[in-house]
């Protein structure tokens, strides 16, 4: 019989383990011995602060990061094949979406391999429920563009599709371009146009806030190396 791929969420911000996860992951955790994790150290990390008494050194764990080629993958899911359970873990998060993950994802799905997500926080989701916006018609984009001309470009088509379809349009970038990415905003949209800011959900300081853009030229606020999701609707 093949194994199982558990898709493991990991906690968004630090030391909210006890608050966050459910019972389930633990459980799911406990009997494996085999991961395919984002960053080891991280896995390792996330893994002991569970407290479940497992050895980390007892542990396997392979890298599945957006380097890894299609064939490594494959070549990690040969254990499945032959009966073993294998866990996929994020950086933060549910792994699977805007992750690496979702290559193994797709590979096992083509080998038959059941695919078991678990329940977990999503920074998505979360910034969704707490913006206000539509929640029926949405696109989530991932991290958008770097390069000014075609991060302004993508800025106005997201702003076309929030008035033109009702949507909400979702997106984010690494931390420490968020307050770029902000001042951009402002800049570009316009003023009616409603932006959310969920910065550092699930922890102590977690924010989230929804005005209109010109509202928003009005406020401070800090973004800097800040784990962000923004979003724009009409």
């Amino acid at each position: 019989m093949k194994g199982k791929l558990y898709l493991i969420p990991t906690v968004i911000a630090d030391d909210t383990e006890e608050s966050v996860l459910s019972p389930q992951i633990k459980e799911v955790v406990a009997g494996l011995d085999y991961f395919l994790v984002e960053n080891v150290r991280t896995a390792r990390r996330y893994i002991s602060k569970l407290k479940l008494g497992l050895v980390i050194e007892n542990l396997a764990f392979e890298l599945l990061d957006k380097k890894t080629k299609r064939e490594v993958i494959d070549q990690y899911l040969e254990k499945v094949m032959h009966g073993k359970d294998v866990g996929v873990i994020s950086e933060s998060g549910c792994p699977g979406v805007a992750d690496p993950g979702a290559e193994a994802v797709a590979l096992a799905h083509q080998k038959g391999i059941q695919v078991v997500p678990l329940v977990g926080p999503s920074s998505i989701l979360m910034a969704l429920m707490g913006s206000g916006f539509n929640g029926q018609s949405f696109a989530f984009h991932g991290y958008i563009p770097i390069k000014k001309p075609d991060l302004i470009a993508k800025i106005k088509d997201m702003e076309k599709n929030a008035l033109q379809l009702g949507q909400t349009q979702l997106f984010m970038d690494t931390p420490y371009r968020n307050q770029k990415l902000f001042e951009e905003l402002l800049s570009t949209c316009n003023g009616e146009t409603q932006l959310s800011v969920a910065k550092g959900i699930s922890g102590q300081e977690e924010y989230i806030k929804t005005l209109k853009i010109k509202e928003w030229k009005k406020k401070k606020i800090d973004l800097h190396k800040v784990p962000t999701i923004f979003s724009i609707c009409s």
